[in-house]
């Protein structure tokens, strides 16, 4: 077998391996608890044994020095021939052994067995030291040895005890604490599969949710949320997040209902018109030319209409900026709002021939997007002009950050206040005039993107008409990075009172803007057709 084969086999087994051995969370949140309280147990239990194990030698160390030899009675016997051979065991009632160690390492068991000379009696008997205790080996037996010096003789005097008794607790100790520590660890198995399951039952209910959803796409699902724990803000997060998908998913199909119903209108119209031509034309009897220009008429009307509802729709469906508010705004280019606006009432005159639009003025820049804010205040203008009587008046002004647009028209009743900047939303007295719904919405979004906020409103002084007003946060002066006159919006060869250029072929004494179609627009900035909402409808 090639090596590649070799290492391609080794890998697989590996993989295999690895799935083979993997355990859900439940089981390793068991077996963590297992490992942790068998390392606490196993700590506990080796430091108390060797507690233990100490205390008893402690003690048995101090019977060996409680239990004293004469001197005297050890020359005696030594003189006395007492001294049994060290082949020969001496009696020993008391289990107990002495022995006798000369400087040369000779050993004489006077009581009990012989034990093995370590250099330190060997020491002791030199007198190089006073004492010492030791462990020995007598005929296969552990004992515990203290060797002490005999006055006036080369000799030490070793009494030892066996450790038969100590090292028989111990191991009793060493099964008593490993049958504790066993139970114990398998008792802390036990526990932790019951805490994992409780712990992870809300998890469950998350899964099983989530797998709910998956499956039906029913979104109204909600987790219970009990406490104020992690797994409580989960639930809270997954709960927002199902709630907001809900929302955007109403949102999705309320849209495409509202466009639906829109379009229907101007395609059926379109479709009628066209018939009625294409009829004429097939049965050779042709249209009278001046219902012909009629038709045609509506036709274009309504061509430029569902092009404006389109130009809306793909305005509203477009994806939102990274981020809104002072993100956003620091993302955007500095624009002067009052030069915005300059330009979009030069736009908006020609639209309205028989209305008087007047203009005050004054500096304030903002950040946001040149274009998208220059159709949001011509739609806020169109929608004026539109509802306007002839030889009315509309009164534009920016003052402070805020853009205050004033018609005298009929005005907006105030239980309509609160839908005007809704899709599609059209007053029940302005559903007969030509237009979207779109336009204040298209307003809205923009000025909110920029940090701003919009709104309608009954003019102060009492008087007749709707009051839009529009804040955006800015300044009276650009920052020091955009000199006045230079901002992204001004014009070529502009400053920020330059007026617009006049559209080439423009006589002189035209307006700046009456290039520009006459024509009724609808209110989004793209052609004709009336106001942004349509009064606001």
């Amino acid at each position: 077998m090639s090596p590649h084969a070799l290492r391609t086999a080794w890998c697989r087994f590996r993989r295999e391996g690895a799935r083979a051995v993997t355990m859900p969370l439940r089981g390793r949140l068991a077996l963590l608890a297992a490992l942790t309280v068998a390392v606490a147990v196993a700590a506990c239990a080796l430091a108390c044994w060797f507690l233990v194990r100490a205390q008893l030698f402690n003690s048995l160390d101090d019977a060996l020095r409680d239990t004293s030899v004469q001197p005297r009675d050890v020359v005696d016997r030594l003189q006395s021939g007492q001294c049994s051979p060290p082949d020969r065991p001496a009696p020993n009632p008391f289990g107990a052994t002495v022995q006798v160690v000369d400087v040369s390492g000779t050993s004489c068991v006077i009581v009990g067995r012989k034990l093995e000379v370590k250099q330190a009696d060997i020491a002791v008997a030199k007198r190089d030291r006073a004492e010492v205790i030791h462990r020995s080996q007598g005929d296969g037996a552990g004992y515990r040895v203290r060797t002490t010096p005999v006055p006036g003789t080369g000799l030490a005097v070793s009494v030892a005890r066996p450790t038969t008794e100590v090292d028989q607790s111990l191991r009793n100790l060493a099964l008593i604490l490993t049958l504790v520590g066993g139970a114990g660890v398998l008792g802390a198995a036990g526990a932790g599969v019951a805490l994992a399951r409780a712990g992870l039952r809300p998890v469950d209910r998350l899964t099983h949710a989530v797998e709910h959803i998956a499956r039906t796409e029913d979104l109204a699902v909600r987790i219970p949320v009990e406490g104020d724990d992690e797994i409580a803000r989960l639930s809270r997060s997954f709960n927002a997040m199902t709630g907001a998908l809900a929302s955007s998913r109403e949102l999705q199909q309320q849209l495409i209902a509202d466009a639906g119903h829109e379009l229907r209108t101007p395609l059926t119209s379109l479709r009628t018109n066209i018939d009625l031509l294409v009829r004429s034309e097939e049965s050779g009897r042709p249209l009278p030319e001046e219902d012909r220009r009629e038709l045609l008429s509506s036709v274009r009307s309504q061509m430029t209409e569902l092009a404006a509802l389109i130009g809306d729709l793909q305005e509203l469906s477009r994806p939102p900026g990274p981020a809104e508010g002072a993100e956003a705004q620091a993302a955007a280019a500095v624009v002067g709002l009052h030069e915005v606006t300059g330009r979009a009432v030069a736009r908006v005159r020609p639209r309205g021939p028989g209305v008087t639009v007047t203009a005050e003025l004054e500096p304030w820049y903002v950040r946001a997007e040149p274009a998208a804010l220059e159709r949001s205040v011509v739609n806020l203008l169109d929608n004026a002009v539109k509802f306007s009587p002839e030889g009315g008046t509309v009164d534009v002004a920016v003052h402070g950050g805020e853009l205050r647009v004033r018609d005298r028209g009929p005005g907006v009743p105030e239980s309509e206040l609160p839908h005007v900047f809704d899709r599609f939303w059209r007053s029940p007295s302005a559903r007969s005039l030509p237009g979207s719904g779109l336009g204040l919405s298209i307003v809205a979004r923009t000025v909110r993107q920029a940090g701003g906020d919009v709104w309608l409103r009954r003019p102060a002084d009492g008087g007749a008409g709707t009051e839009a007003v529009v804040r955006l946060p800015g300044a009276p002066v650009p920052p020091p990075d955009t000199p006045p006159g230079t901002g992204p919006d001004t014009p070529p060869g502009g400053g920020p009172d330059t007026p617009p250029e006049t559209p080439p072929g423009t006589p002189p004494d035209v307006p700046p803007g009456a290039g520009e179609s006459p024509g009724p627009t609808d209110g989004s900035g793209h052609g004709p057709g009336p106001g942004p909402g349509q009064r606001p409808g």
